[in-house]
Order: C-alpha cells, then structure tokens, then sequence
C-alpha cells in the first residue's frame, strides 16, 4: 500500500483534499449516449449468457454451472451501474437514474431506495467513529473490542472472520437482509422500494420456474448471485479496510480528508477494472461521487499524482482480510494479534 500527498497539476507541493473538489468537477457531466451504451455492453452480454447456461442444461450441468459463474462478473457491472445510479452520476436526469437503478435492483436483488439512502450514509460519515452505523462494515477500536464482555468479543471476532465476511455475509446480504429496509423500517416509502422489488423478483422467478423448472434457479440464478455477491462484498472492504485508512472522532473528522484518504485506490488489472466499473478508482469517487465510473479513468490519466494514494495491488489486497481493529494511538488498522501488543 502506497501513501503519498497528491500533487496539484497545476502547481508545486500537495494540495488539501478539498482543494481537489474544483479539479473534479469538471468531469461530473455524463454522456447520455456512452451511459446508455454502457447499459447495453452489459446487459446485453448477461442476458445472453444468461440464456446460454439455460441452454446449457441439455448438455451439461457442469457446462451450465460455469457459465452462471462468468456471467457474475456481468452481475457485478450492473450493481456498479445502479451504484452510479444512485449517485445521479449516470444521467442528467434524476428520475431516469432512479429508474434504471430499481430496475437493476430486481436483478441485484437490492432494493434501490434503501440501498440509495444507506449509501448515502455511507458517504457522509464515512471515516467518521461517531457514525458507523447504516452501510458500513462494524469495525471496533482496540478500546472498545477490550471493553467488550468475553461473548461479545467471540462475536465480533466471528464476523469478523473472513468464512462469514466473504463467505456467508454475501449471501445473508443479498438473499436474507436485503428483502427488509433494514436501519430504515420506521419510513414508508422504503418498506415500498424493499417489497416491490421482493414482487418482481418473485414475478420474475416464477416464471424461470414455470418454464424452465428449478434448475434454472439452483443452476444459474443462485450461482451467479452469490459470486458477484462475494465479489462486491470484497470490493467494499478493500475499498476502505486497509491498514492506512482513516478515522476520526467526531471533532476532528472532515469529509474531504476522510473521503479521500480513507479510500483506496485499488490496481485492477485492464479485464477487472472494466467488469467492476472503474470502482477501484475509490479515492476519487469517494471525494467526487457525481463523476461517471467511464470518466474515472480520464482524471487519473489528467492527473497522475492521484495514481500514488492509498494505492493497492490485488497481491497486496489480500492481507487486509486480517486487520480487524483500529488503534486511534497508531491510527492503523491491526489484526487481533498486533492489538494485543498495543498499550
């Protein structure tokens, strides 16, 4: 991981993150026509693979099973589409973005109103110690995990444990707690957003079953949605879970600073970075949500000091899985093993 002040293009020595707000600006305009081909690049591979697996059926149910697996990298694009979505990054129109983005939600099995407004949270507290609630991954100081009572420590160090982070968590998510507005049940309109999607998706797999019997379903839909699950799940803790990132108290959190250099910039491969949407670009879409995941790439190319910070290779990724607990002395992010050697 590599953690450097980013440099102004425009002038000598590193430059607040607030500072970059007006740089950025400048790519928050979308293209009507590149966000719609976006949509169909990706929609119209999974569809078809989609109906490759269904195919597939007749011959092999191996054959049907490795396809639903390719086709969750298409899964992926299409929540990271309804992420720009529910940004108002994707069109210039609000409702059109909002539109789309339930409609995707029937197939990421997210309810586009609750995931909009959790995200939300996220985004303005993030970093932030006095705000870890709706949206975020728990995540204790070495104090507080010390004053927790001997279950309470099992438990968190149970969910904390990557066979539930990335191995039950994406399914409980997706499957399980998505189907309730969850942190948001006292308000209306979210109980809406959550059940109706519940009705498509039930109209939806109704009919796969009316047609195709439940292998579709077990086969194809199941497969597929939890490994674009895990993997978005994965992409969320590296995005902010990694040694160097930042939290503070309340009194001294700042949104820009927190935004900025509590994300990473996490180094995809060409393959990887297009199937994810430029979402590993996450320094700078945390500091400017309103850009365009296609126009990510374009400032890191205008300006190369941002390539430097919090940047992560996929080898390096790995190692964050084991860092559980902040420290607010060190300000790092430790695994169970080095909080105990903390005063």
């Amino acid at each position: 991981m590599t953690e450097a002040n980013s440099p102004d293009p425009q002038g000598p020595g590193p430059i607040a993150a607030r500072d970059w707000i007006k740089v950025l600006s400048e790519y928050r305009d979308p293209s009507t026509f590149r966000s719609w081909f976006e949509v169909a690049v990706t929609v119209v591979p999974f569809v078809a693979l989609w109906a490759l697996a269904w195919w597939a059926l007749s011959i092999s149910a191996w054959l049907t099973l490795a396809i639903s697996l390719c086709n969750a990298a298409f899964l992926l694009r299409l929540f990271a589409i309804q992420h720009d979505c529910g940004h108002g990054a994707f069109f210039r129109s609000r409702a059109v973005s909002d539109w789309l983005g339930r409609v995707l939600g029937v197939l990421t099995l997210t309810p586009y109103d609750v995931w909009r407004r959790a995200h939300s949270i996220h985004h303005s507290g993030t970093g932030n110690l006095a705000r870890r609630d709706l949206g975020e991954i728990s995540t204790l100081t070495v104090a507080e995990y010390r004053a927790l009572s001997p279950l309470r420590k099992l438990q968190y160090r149970a969910y904390r444990h990557p066979v539930v982070l990335f191995g039950l968590g994406p399914g409980y998510l997706f499957f399980v707690q998505n189907r309730l507005p969850m942190g948001l049940m006292a308000q209306a309109r979210y109980w809406l957003s959550a059940m109706y999607t519940n009705a498509a998706i039930i109209a939806a797999l109704s009919l796969v079953v009316y047609f195709g019997g439940w292998m579709p379903v077990l086969l194809i839909f199941v497969p597929s949605t939890l490994l674009a699950g895990t993997a978005g799940v994965w992409l969320f803790y590296v995005q902010h879970q990694f040694e160097t990132t930042r939290w503070d108290e309340d009194a001294d959190w700042d949104l820009h600073e927190s935004a900025f250099h509590g994300s990473s910039h996490y180094v995809l491969p060409p393959v990887l970075q297009w199937l994810s949407a430029n979402i590993g670009i996450h320094h700078v879409h945390h500091l400017y949500s309103r850009i365009p995941f296609y126009r990510l790439p374009d400032v890191m190319r205008d300006h190369a000091g941002l390539s430097t910070v919090n940047k992560m290779t996929i080898r390096e990724s790995f190692a964050n899985a084991r860092l559980h607990l902040w420290d607010e002395k060190s300000r790092r992010l430790l695994s169970f093993r080095e909080a105990k050697t903390v005063g």
